[in-house]
C-alpha cells in the first residue's frame, strides 16, 4: 500500500496551495469590482466557480480512496 506521502500529500498540496491561490483570486475579483453581486449572471458564475473547485476536490479524493482501498 502506498504511503501517505505518495498518495495524500500531493492531494493536500494541490488543493491546499491551489485553494489559497483560488481564494486570493476570488478576493481580488470581488475587491476590484469585477464581480457585481447585484447581477444575476455574476452570482451564477461565482457559484459555478466555487462548485467546480469543490467538485474536482471531491472527485479527486474519491478516486484516491478507490485506488488505495479497492
Amino acid at each position: 500500500m502506498p504511503s501517505f506521502f505518495n498518495s495524500w500529500l500531493p492531494f493536500i498540496y494541490l488543493y491546499g496551495v491551489g485553494g489559497l491561490f483560488f481564494l486570493m483570486g476570488m478576493i481580488i475579483i470581488k475587491k476590484s469590482g469585477a464581480l457585481d453581486p447585484a447581477k444575476k449572471s455574476h452570482r451564477r458564475w461565482f457559484k459555478i466557480l466555487l462548485f467546480g473547485f469543490f467538485y474536482f476536490t471531491l472527485i479527486h479524493g474519491i478516486l484516491i480512496i478507490a485506488a488505495l482501498y479497492w
